[in-house]
Parts: C-alpha cells; sequence; structure tokens
C-alpha cells in the first residue's frame, strides 16, 4: 500500500489559554490514530505524519474526533498532502513583496470550495498591505505585522473557521520535516 506524507494544521491550539495542547500528547494521539513518523513543529499544532494514502478530509474528521475524545479539545483540523502543500508554496504571487517572511502569511483552505467566500476580497486595494487568493490558500503580506491586518480580518470575519494561517517560514519548515520523512 502507498504511503503519504500527511501535514495537519491544527486551528487555534496554544493560542492564548484555551486549547491547550501538550505536543508529546498530540504525536502520540495521531500515532494511535495508525500514523507513523509523527513529528511536531513549534507548539501551536503543527504534525507530519506518514500513513496509507486516503483521502484528506477523512485524516482531518478522524483527528478532529480524537481530539475531542482524547484530550477534550475542539479544533478545525486541515490536512494536506505533501503535493498539497507544495503546490500551495509555489503558487505564491506576494513573495516578491515579503522583505519579512515571518511577515508573509499563508491561510490555507480547509475545504477549496470555500474559496468563493473570499473571492471578493481578491483585487481590493490593500496597501500597503496586499492579497492574493490561490487555489486552496490566500496569501496575506502583513509588512507591519498580523494583530492590525486588514486583509486577515477580513479573512476571519468571511472564512471562520474554515481557514487555519501560517507564516511562510512554517510551511516551508513543515515542507522540509516532510521531506525528511521516511517514506
Amino acid at each position: 500500500m502507498k504511503s503519504s506524507c500527511y501535514i495537519a494544521l491544527l486551528r487555534g491550539v496554544n493560542v492564548g489559554r484555551a486549547k491547550r495542547i501538550a505536543m508529546a500528547d498530540l504525536r502520540k494521539l495521531i500515532s494511535d490514530l495508525g500514523f507513523s513518523g509523527v513529528r511536531s513543529l513549534l507548539n501551536s499544532g503543527n504534525v507530519v505524519f506518514r500513513g496509507a494514502a486516503q483521502k484528506t478530509a477523512a485524516v482531518a474528521a478522524a483527528i478532529e474526533e480524537a481530539l475531542v475524545l482524547k484530550l477534550g479539545v475542539a479544533s478545525r483540523v486541515t490536512v494536506l498532502t505533501a503535493d498539497e502543500l507544495n503546490a500551495v508554496l509555489a503558487a505564491n504571487p506576494l513573495l516578491a513583496h515579503a522583505t519579512d517572511l515571518a511577515r508573509m502569511l499563508v491561510f490555507v483552505l480547509t475545504n477549496p470550495a470555500d474559496r468563493k467566500l473570499v473571492e471578493p476580497l481578491d483585487g481590493q486595494d490593500w496597501r500597503p498591505e496586499a492579497l492574493a487568493l490561490g487555489k486552496r490558500a490566500v496569501y496575506v503580506w502583513c509588512p507591519t505585522g498580523m494583530i492590525d491586518s486588514r486583509p486577515a480580518a477580513a479573512l476571519g470575519k468571511a472564512l471562520g473557521d474554515a481557514t487555519t494561517s501560517r507564516n511562510w517560514n512554517t510551511l516551508c519548515k513543515l515542507r522540509a520535516l516532510c521531506e525528511e520523512a521516511p517514506t
């Protein structure tokens, strides 16, 4: 059976006091679901792991259910394959604008069909910030940071928990972890 590398992004984990999860517990939870090579990045719900090829929505649903049942934490989970993450990274039209990659945010759409919810935001004048709509992600350049970012706030309003964001550096580190993972 073919093995795939998956990247799970948990929304809102370990941000503030709510949804606190130890990464060791999260790694064990995913291992207990039958996945191997489980590795976490940072303390904010970024996990890379391997398993039999299956639909990412099914993997996400299994993790969401286990989070509630085993850890008592409800969190929306977005799962990408390594190929999907590579496509998201390759499609970023705003990289030329980014002078600080920690301020280049990528809002990954949990369901690609939600893209239609943010189409009205694409093409608006967000200067000095920028927003660009991709196939599976929305790219936001926040030169002064995310806290007061107008496009980030507009995305949050339009999508609610149907997205999770990571900065560019984090996504690149997740890709590297996936490339290191044994096949």
